[in-house]
């Protein structure tokens, strides 16, 4: 059968199917070590944490961890001053993916610019702190802020950026609680695909350290992280760990059709090719293994692959025991003893980024498609034998002979689950 071409000779099948392929080719983040892909990756590869302590209302000093860019980059101060700190983290990672991916606004359709962010909660921090400032004045709400509905609606943050970019397409937000990140850039693929925009700004933020009410919670749970080092209390399988540090983060990936990136040259982080999300329903809190493993396989089924091809797994493990022995349980469930699979854990580095863990975590392992080096999982000095996972990377990073294809878990409450595979980009 010959093949049929376009005017300019092209293979009109093979650009069909680029159009139905959507890669990642640009990257803007922050995370608590880290303020770009290159000092992120670094940080990781060398062990270094990015937790630390903060003061926060009511409690004192509490763990967490927290970011270090400059919302100045971008940003005049008043716009910082009337906006939200999740706002600034999503126009920084917005502006740094569209430099990232070298694209010149000003050649390409705005309107045809989708922005897709996932959220763990949104409007906490400005109701709490406004709450706050006006017990001082004996409750009078008339210094309650006027600012405060645009702050805390649930698309500021997304909405936020159109306002800074000049973005007139279409912007949401998508609560999803700790899966919220990787279902960003889930919703940022799908929109591609329908033809709804030619170009996604998707991923995930979170200002959450902001809000004392996170920690109060967590720490009445008996799951909220302690340690007298506090770039040692985050610690997924290890036998002593005691519970999530709260960070705050940011990661926006620009995303884009296989046949857009051709055209213009673009570099091409990864093609995503597979994707999951499906619901526990069977708790508020506690994770569901089974459904947790049945979400890989479905993200795998997508994909096309076995759980053989799969090279890295990078866990959502959090550090809290019940949650981390479950998604161990889950990954048994699904890969086996297969010794292809490596799995590792981000959270060590920078504790628990929320909104942002899913997008930020897998965009972290992209660079072992070059550097074929696995990053390691930190803090752990006496592994659980429940969560001694078959080629689990521990306390220094791992060279391997192949990375293909990384799949990112996310889990969050009230039993969300995602999965997100991504592929090397080969042509």
């Amino acid at each position: 059968m010959v093949a049929q071409k376009d005017d300019t000779g092209h293979n009109i099948t093979a650009k069909m199917n680029d159009e139905t392929r959507i890669v990642i080719t640009g990257i803007g983040l922050t995370a608590p070590n880290g303020n770009n892909l290159t000092e992120f990756r670094h940080n990781l590869l060398a062990g270094k944490s990015g937790v630390g302590k903060i003061e926060t209302h009511y409690m004192g000093e509490v763990i967490a961890g927290i970011c270090h860019f400059d919302p100045l980059k971008y940003q005049k101060k008043k716009e910082v001053r009337r906006g939200t700190r999740a706002g600034s983290i999503a126009i920084y990672c917005a502006n740094e993916a569209i430099a990232d991916s070298k694209l010149a606004l000003s050649s390409v359709d705005k309107s045809k610019i989708g922005i897709y962010l996932g959220i763990t909660e949104h409007g906490n921090v400005e109701t709490e702190n406004e709450v706050y400032n006006i017990k001082q004045y004996d409750y009078n709400v008339d210094l309650w802020s006027h600012h405060h509905n645009p702050r805390t609606v649930a698309n500021n943050p997304a909405g936020e950026i159109t306002l800074n970019m000049g973005i007139t397409g279409p912007h949401y937000t998508l609560g999803a609680a700790c899966a919220a990140g990787s279902i960003g850039i889930i919703q940022g693929l799908q929109m591609l695909l329908l033809g709804e925009v030619d170009l996604a700004l998707a991923g995930g933020v979170s200002e959450t350290p902001n809000t004392f009410g996170v920690f109060a919670a967590f720490k009445n749970e008996g799951a909220l992280a302690s340690h007298p080092d506090p770039q040692k209390a985050c610690r997924p399988f290890d036998k002593q760990r005691n519970g999530i540090v709260v960070s705050e983060g940011g990661c926006i990936c620009v995303l884009e059709k296989l046949s857009a990136a051709l055209e213009r040259g673009a570099r091409i982080y990864g093609e995503v090719v597979g994707y999951a999300i499906n619901s526990d329903a069977s708790d508020f809190i506690l994770p569901n293994p089974q459904r947790q493993a049945e979400c890989m396989r479905l993200a795998l089924k997508k994909a096309g692959i076995s759980p053989g091809e799969v090279d890295i797994v990078n866990t959502h493990a959090t550090g809290t025991r019940e949650g981390d022995k479950a998604e161990c349980q889950a990954i048994r469930e699904v890969f086996g003893n297969n010794s292809n699979t490596y799995i590792n854990n981000t959270k060590s580095f920078i504790g628990h980024t929320m909104g942002a863990a899913g997008a930020l975590e897998l965009i972290g392992n992209l660079p072992s498609f070059e550097d074929y080096i696995v990053h390691h999982t930190i803090n752990v000095d006496n592994l659980d034998p429940d969560c001694a996972l078959l080629n689990l990377v521990i306390n220094e990073p791992r060279k391997v002979d192949k990375v293909d294809y990384i799949l990112n878990n996310s889990f969050g409450m009230l039993g969300i689950n995602s999965a997100l595979i991504v592929k090397r980009f080969a042509g």
